[in-house]
């Protein structure tokens, strides 16, 4: 089973010494919460599209959309659906219409593209119940600010 996700802050790491690691996603997904490492770049695009916040130039984020939606394409949802040594899996699920007719397609992605592509797309972000129980922490685990 699947649950719908939201994200619940973006921040950095700190370790019980106190010291600043790497930028983190949270995401928050039946009543849990999922911490997703990022790269510093992924934190900034997924800042912007949280804020709403348009960059000067396009990001490559908004530039895929915008390129999908030209091609006649569309993003319907994201799924965090796996766990592969400790790092998480995603894939996008998109659709096409072509000469009248609609093409599903699935693509393989880090889970921050994943997200950073949902925010701007306003679709789904729906996380896979093994997940969940595998890496959900509670959700006062976290300081998210």
């Amino acid at each position: 089973m699947t649950h719908e996700a939201t994200v619940h802050g973006l921040g950095i790491s700190v370790d019980d010494e106190g010291s600043e690691g790497a930028p983190v996603v949270v995401l928050r997904a039946r009543g849990r919460a999922l911490p997703i490492f990022i790269s510093a770049d992924q934190a900034k695009s997924i800042s912007h599209a949280v804020d709403g916040r348009p960059f000067q130039r396009p990001l490559t984020h908004d530039l895929f959309v915008e390129m999908l939606a030209e091609f006649g394409g569309a993003i319907d949802r994201i799924r965090i659906d796996g766990l592969a040594d400790r790092t998480f899996l995603a894939k996008i699920d998109a659709e096409r219409y072509v000469d009248g007719g609609r093409r599903e397609l699935t693509f393989d992605a880090r889970p921050s593209d994943a997200i950073a592509l949902a925010l701007r797309a306003e679709c789904p972000i729906l996380v896979d119940d093994e997940v969940i129980d595998a890496a959900g922490r509670p959700p006062d685990a976290f300081e998210v600010r």
